[in-house]
């Protein structure tokens, strides 16, 4: 994650700690030294939704040999254990789960901060109420633009009227919330008309994701925003972060999944104003840029780790058969080790950027979708050579 809000104004919200700190970068295994790292679970893979850039591929309908309660509660004490300081609770839909709130409750028992990334649809009044109870520390609902434009991508017309009432239902009962929106080709013209929603309705947290190319989203590659839309977006992003900032307006604003975009803020800056351009250099410095299978590890509903959340395609281990942090620390599987330290494995561009170190390759999920191998060049960098310096 990128935080725009941080970079920008030093603004300072939960997660800035793990993701900008000096411990951090000498972690092989966790978000610092002393940590493991944030972990997604898919908790089941049922959706009520079928949402057109679904990496999961989720469906209506029920899927064998997910991690019943007991396994569950066992999985999040072997986190515990290695200190993992979140549990993002996904999907699928988790709140289609029915013992999803006696797990969230457990693991914040256990002294791990549970969040929830959800469509927001089944959020009424009472759930809502009810998360907050158990201690959720964040709500993050998905959204891909407004009205019509979200329920072409969620599949099913009334998503974005059942998913605005379940954020005012957050809001209403003071339980921390905010939105997800994956940009692309479809919905880069709603940007603007986000950051307005979020203000009439007093959000005060939104992630902008860019597209990966896994599961369903896989058939999307051609749909994906070009270089010249990503830096359009950013410089919306980019805006509106200031012009919320003018206005005394606190909102985090947050971009995931592309690492270039913490580069191209810092050469960008660095035109206007040199002292905070260095302040931002600092910071990705010590973000150390994309940290799948690092920092951040993922947990499908079977119970098998996975580098990230769109990565399942590649399998370490189950947490049936071994503790999390035996997976996560046994580097003999190559694929782990060389997202360990990936740096002499990238090929192309990403291995001679000259802000490899402030990147890391970006994220690698894409760079195989489009090319076949898992050490190319991510091909959603938009970046120039020139910035880059390779001429």
């Amino acid at each position: 994650m990128i935080s725009i809000s941080k970079l920008l104004f030093d603004d300072e919200y939960f997660g800035d700690s793990l993701r900008y700190n000096h411990a951090s970068r000498g972690a092989s295994d966790g978000t610092t030294t002393a940590s493991g790292p944030v972990v997604v679970w898919n908790s089941t893979r049922t959706c009520n939704l079928r949402c057109v850039h679904c990496y999961m591929d989720s469906e209506a309908r029920k899927y064998a040999d997910e991690l019943s309660t007991e396994e569950a509660k066992q999985m999040i004490d072997d986190l515990a254990e290695f200190k993992v300081p979140v549990l993002l609770f996904s999907g699928g839909e988790p709140l289609i789960r029915p013992d999803i709130f006696e797990l969230a409750e457990y693991a914040g028992s256990k002294g791990i901060r549970p969040t929830f990334s959800t469509n927001g649809t089944l959020i009424s009044r009472e759930m809502a109420q009810r998360i907050k109870d158990i201690g959720v520390g964040y709500v993050g609902i998905s959204l891909d633009g407004l009205r019509e434009v979200n329920d072409k991508f969620r599949g099913k017309v009334g998503a974005f009227e059942a998913a605005m009432a379940g954020i005012q239902n957050c809001v209403a009962v003071g339980q921390r919330v905010g939105l997800r929106f994956t940009i692309n080709s479809h919905n880069l013209a709603e940007l603007d008309n986000i950051f307005d929603f979020i203000e009439e309705e007093k959000i005060n947290r939104v992630c902008f994701y860019h597209l990966v190319y896994s599961g369903r989203g896989n058939q999307m590659v051609d749909e994906d925003v070009s270089p010249e839309e990503s830096r359009q977006a950013m410089e919306t992003i980019i805006r509106r972060t200031i012009d919320f900032e003018k206005r005394g307006l606190k909102k985090e604003i947050l971009t995931v999944d592309n690492h270039c975009d913490g580069v191209y803020l810092y050469l960008r800056t660095l035109k206007e104003d040199p002292e905070r351009a260095q302040a931002i250099k600092e910071l990705i410095s010590m973000n150390g840029g994309n940290r799948s299978g690092i920092a951040f590890g993922a947990i499908d509903p079977s119970g098998y780790v996975h580098p990230d959340q769109f990565t399942q395609h590649i399998t370490f281990g189950n947490v049936r058969e071994r503790k999390f942090a035996d997976i996560w620390t046994d580097i003999s599987h190559p694929i782990l080790a060389g997202m360990k330290n990936r740096k002499p494995l990238l090929k192309g561009r990403c291995s001679k950027c000259q802000y490899l170190d402030v990147c890391n390759g970006n994220f690698r999920t894409r760079g195989e979708a489009v090319t076949g191998d898992f050490w190319e060049s991510d091909p959603a960098c938009y970046l120039t050579d020139e910035e880059i310096g390779l001429e």
